[in-house]
Parts: structure tokens; sequence; C-alpha cells
């Protein structure tokens, strides 16, 4: 089982009608190369100097969040995962929400300042992004195999989201009346004003939901995605590698930087997946970062099996 080309939904080849190919232990696993489209709103909201929000509020470059992203993928799925940005379209506006209602920078600006509450409802209007950037359509072409769209706070986007025939909870419900695209895909909410590590935050919350759909008929010990996401609050001295919130000595939601020692099959799976051979050590935050988010996600994601 290659966990990384179930986590990203791509195939190999595959082989002849009415024939299913047995998993060999002797084939190495194959590359995924993503094509992206990347969709930035970054709106002028400063007309006298042209500066657009990302600038005007201190936020994060576009450029490096995606850089910053993509080595990150390349380098904890072992060179397995490759990012190929297609096209990025950068949008001089705010996006519609799902009642039509668009900000103007005057008011956005005073939702930030504390001025203005928030627009409610929230939510942003998915279809109508992809019907103005054709989406459905070239996802079925295979021109893109994913979607990005960078955005702000308040903008209405879920971390991610599935759309395509057969679509399912990916941290957001399903994306209806899109089965034209003729495959499942994933629309990725980032945010500019947040850092690369809130980014595999998103990503380590769309492996969750994949991996649970994946495992979740299987029970007991042929459910490999509990044993990897156990952690010592949950499974006294059985932890493996815990969760996106949960680290595998943490206590609470986002308790990576728990000094306490627990043991940890972390190893284990990281060397010897799938002939687990019982191997354990003693773990603590400093493994994972001493509470960094990012650190902690790679450090998390680095152990996916990869056989």
């Amino acid at each position: 089982m290659n966990f990384y080309r179930s986590l990203f939904r791509r195939k190999a080849t595959q082989p002849a009608q009415g024939m299913i190919a047995p998993d060999s232990s002797d084939e190495p696993p194959q590359q995924t190369i993503l094509k992206t489209l990347v969709i930035v709103y970054d709106p002028v909201v400063d007309k006298a100097s042209g500066r657009k929000l990302s600038e005007f509020m201190h936020w994060n470059s576009v450029e490096e969040l995606g850089k910053g992203f993509m080595s990150d993928i390349l380098q904890t799925s072992g060179g397995l995962v490759r990012y190929q940005i297609i096209q990025r379209i950068d949008v001089d506006a705010f996006p519609a929400k799902v009642d039509g209602f668009v900000y103007d920078a005057e008011m956005y600006l005073s939702v930030m300042r504390g001025e203005t509450p928030p627009r409610s409802p929230p939510e942003v209007d998915y279809h109508a992004i992809l019907k103005r950037f054709n989406v459905l359509q070239r996802v079925a072409k295979n021109e893109i195999d994913e979607v990005w769209v960078f955005n702000f706070p308040h903008a209405g986007f879920y971390e991610s989201i599935m759309g395509g025939p057969g679509a399912f909870w990916c941290n957001a419900p399903p994306l209806k009346n899109t089965e034209t695209a003729k495959r499942r895909f994933v629309v990725m909410g980032f945010s500019y004003e947040r850092g690369v590590g809130e980014m595999l935050e998103n990503m380590g919350h769309r492996a969750e939901s994949i991996m649970e759909k994946t495992f979740g008929h299987l029970t007991g010990d042929a459910n490999l995605w509990n044993r990897f996401t156990r952690y010592d609050r949950v499974a006294p001295g059985k932890a493996a590698l815990g969760n996106v919130h949960f680290a595998p000595n943490s206590v609470r939601d986002y308790d990576w930087n728990n000094p306490s020692v627990v043991v940890s099959e972390c190893d284990d799976w990281l060397y010897n997946f799938p002939n687990f051979k019982g191997v354990t050590r003693e773990v603590a935050a400093e493994e994972w970062g001493n509470g960094d988010t990012r650190e902690h996600h790679k450090w998390w994601m680095k152990h996916f099996p990869k056989t």
C-alpha cells in the first residue's frame, strides 16, 4: 500500500480491464506529479499607492509560501510527491460570498480593524470560482489535478474541500454538482496571513480525511491508520505518530511543546513498515521542533509509509 498515492489520489498506469494487479513488495513506489492551478486573491486596497492587501497588511509573500510548502512536501514524501504549477492567476478583487456579497477595500479593512463585524454567511461561492476559471473542464481534460487558492482572513475558504464524482468529506463537505470533472480533485485554501506551517496543517487535515475514508471499513489491527495516529493519552504505552493536532505525548490540541517523555513506535513506521519489528523508543518535544508548527507537521508527514 502506497500511502502517498492514496493521499493524492493519483494512480499509476492501470492494468488491463478485468485484471487486478496485486501489491508487490519489490516494486518501488512511483513519483506523483500534481499539476496545480494557483489562484491568488490579493486585491489593491490603497489606490493611491497601488498596494495590494498582502503588502498593505504586511502579510506573507505568496511566492515564498508556495516555495516553502512545495519544498516541504517534496522532502517529507522522500521525493515521491512533486507539485508542478501549471498556471498562476492573480485576481484584483474580493471573492463573492455564497449570497453574492462582495467586500470592498474600505469595508474589509474596517472588519480587520474590528470596527465592522465579518460578513455572514461567511462561506465563499466555490461554484462561481470553479465556473470562472473552468476548473471542472480542466480537471476532466487532465490539464490540472488540483487548485490552490491563496486568500486572507474572512475570505470564507475551507482549508481543503473535494469535488468530482464520488467526492467525500475532506475537512469540509464535498462540493456538490461537480461530477463533470470526471475525477476527484481538491481545492486547497491557503491564507497568506499565515505561514508554511499552517499550509502543512491544511494538508495534514486533508490527509487525515482521506486516510479515514480509506481505512474506515477496517477494524482492529487491520486499520493501520488508527494505529499510525495513536498517541499516549488515548493509548498509554502504545503511541505511534499521533495526528495533526496531537503529538505522541500531547494532552491537548496543539500541545506540540510538551516536554513529557513517552514511548513511541515512530521508528518502526519509518524504517520497517509493513514488516513491523516492535521497535520503540522514548520521544519528546525536541523530536518535532519544540512547539514549532511547521517542524511538527514535517516530522509527522515524514513518517508516512512510502512502500
